[in-house]
């Protein structure tokens, strides 16, 4: 299993703590009859520690290519399908779509278009849980829009969570990106907005499952 860079110094401290937790707790059972909790409490830190490396994980996926699809830009679940007005920067009505990412997703983020970048700003923020309606707008986020070929524009918001603290980007103004490559990692649970054409058609539903750069989750109208 390969392993996101970012997560090499979260793995390595969490690796030494359960180290250390374990070793603490070995010269505090000292009697005989404590002997079964000490191997319990080393199989629970490591359990946690490969959880800890699991939530890191990369997954080697095909990339797929298809400027009429708008692609799942991470794994998770379908949480929003309606029509906004989006004020940032298109101004504009969008239907926009939201995928929620629970502890256990891949968190790996990618371009669910490709283009070039033609906005990009980064928003300091609070950190109400990700499926709160506020989050979009208040929450600690990224907002990225990538002009296609074809003239499109398409909007997306990285946000974290109540447990997220952290939003990692590869993305800059004026950059040519290439639909589904890697542009980011959300640190423990977290939530993307995709805002697209109003006229698109939805081919996810609310709850569905998606998985980041394999699901299409809409099609584009015709230029």
């Amino acid at each position: 299993m390969k392993v996101n860079k970012e997560g090499y110094k979260i793995i390595a401290i969490s690796g030494v703590v359960c180290t250390l937790l374990w070793w603490l707790i070995r010269h505090l059972l000292i009697s005989h009859a404590a002997m079964s909790l000490l191997w319990v409490s080393a199989v629970v830190l490591v359990l946690f520690w490969f959880f800890i490396v699991a939530f890191f994980r990369e997954p080697k996926r095909e990339l797929i290519h298809d400027p009429d699809l708008v692609f799942s830009p991470c794994d998770g679940r379908v949480v929003v399908t309606e029509t906004v007005v989006e004020n940032e920067y298109l101004k504009q009505e969008m239907l926009q779509i939201s995928i929620f990412m629970s502890i256990t997703n891949v968190h790996m983020n990618w371009y669910p278009v490709g283009g070039v970048v033609e906005y990009f700003k980064y928003h300091p923020g609070r950190f109400l849980v990700a499926w709160h309606p506020k989050s979009s707008t208040e929450n600690e986020r990224t907002t990225t829009v990538v002009k296609m070929p074809a003239g499109h524009r398409v909007l997306f918001r990285q946000i974290a969570g109540l447990i997220a603290r952290r939003i990692v980007w590869n993305m800059n103004p004026g950059e040519q990106v290439v639909q589904n490559s890697c542009c980011g990692f959300i640190k423990f649970g977290s939530r993307i907005d995709v805002l697209i054409p109003k006229e698109s058609e939805l081919l996810v539903e609310l709850g569905e499952s998606v998985v980041g750069s394999q699901t299409p989750i809409a099609r584009l109208p015709k230029a």
